[in-house]
């Protein structure tokens, strides 16, 4: 059993039983924080603190939930790097690319332990028959989170073996796998012709509905052409395409 976080022994401790009841700018009112709405040029949202009260700053204009996702890494500033004046940009709040920096990804744990908790997500993620686009957008929508924390939430929380794989036009930017997948399945650095990934990339389709396909279209181990797995693939952001991957062969697992 997983022990809980901080953030999640917090959401308890004000008794949150349900997605909805998670009221951030109160929770951080609670934690000595006030939020408020800011005109930001170079970053997403900010935190200064002196003693035990802190005010963020974050920019008011653009998507809702991104703005929540961006006071929730504020708060996780608060409570493990106190004591230092923080400004985030856009690049460094959510981002699963980014690598080396543990003060901006521990921020961002924290932000996904706070408005989805595992205790709330998992249950919910779990009424859903398979992993899907369909129920991760589900889920976003109950946690007013947005499609990529959720996706990287899904991936991490999720009772089946699947990955996400992040693809550009210069070939795989990232990739996220739970631990149901074995290490030795790594994805490759190109996109295969015969995936959906590929019209979904160059525009001709927003959405490749799900499908079965040759495990050696996304992995160059010797053996993956003895396997098949399920994907599913969606426009990202810009130039990107997601592909959700989920393994169904239990050789492939072993």
């Amino acid at each position: 059993m997983r022990a809980l976080s901080q953030a999640e022994r917090l959401l308890q401790s004000f008794d949150i039983t349900s997605p909805d009841e998670i009221d951030l700018e109160a929770i951080a009112w609670e934690m000595g924080v006030k939020v408020r709405n800011g005109t930001l040029e170079s970053c997403e949202a900010r935190i200064i603190g002196f003693r035990d009260r802190a005010i963020i700053t974050v920019r008011g204009d653009g998507d809702p939930r991104r703005r929540r996702f961006s006071i929730a890494h504020e708060l996780g500033h608060w409570q493990h790097h106190r004591g230092k004046s923080s400004i985030c940009r856009a690049s460094e709040i959510g981002s699963p690319g980014q690598s080396g920096n543990t003060i901006e990804r521990q921020a961002d744990n924290y932000a996904a332990d706070l408005l989805m908790p595992a205790y709330l997500f998992r249950p919910l993620a779990a009424a859903h028959r398979r992993p899907s686009f369909e129920a991760i957008d589900a889920l976003a929508g109950a946690f007013s989170t947005s499609r990529l924390a959720t996706v990287l939430r899904f991936i991490d929380l999720s009772p089946w073996p699947c990955l996400i794989i992040c693809h550009g036009p210069n070939g795989r930017r990232w990739f996220r796998r739970n631990a149901g997948i074995p290490d030795h399945w790594f994805p490759r650095d190109d996109l295969d012709p015969e995936s959906g990934a590929m019209d979904v990339l160059y525009g001709k389709i927003d959405r490749a509905r799900p499908t079965i396909i040759g495990a050696d279209a996304w992995f160059d181990r010797w053996n993956a052409d003895r396997f098949e797995l399920t994907e599913e693939c969606i426009k990202g952001f810009g130039n990107d395409v997601l592909a959700l991957l989920t393994l169904t062969d239990q050789q492939m697992l072993e």
